[in-house]
């Protein structure tokens, strides 16, 4: 069990994504602001090393942001970019 807790793993929250043609990525400046295709309330994606394993939601305490797991991802929905 100990070679396990060794184990590091990287998690990342997929906030939203969007589609945008090169040329405007590549005028985008420092502040540019991209819109995503996720609303305010859509529960997030949870990744361990780039693989979804679940979703959650954004919460917000004074100035700490944190996600709270809500259910475990499917990864059908996560590949064909759905909600």
């Amino acid at each position: 069990m100990s070679q396990v807790n060794a184990v590091n793993v990287e998690i990342s929250v997929l906030l939203g994504r969007s589609t945008l043609p090169m040329q405007q990525l590549l005028r985008m400046g420092r502040g540019a602001v991209i819109p995503l295709d996720a609303g305010v309330n859509e529960e997030v994606w949870i990744l361990a090393n780039n693989h979804p394993v679940a979703r959650g939601e954004i919460q917000i305490n004074d100035d700490r942001i944190s996600i709270a797991v809500t259910r475990a991802a499917n990864v059908y929905d996560f590949m064909a970019g759905g909600q």
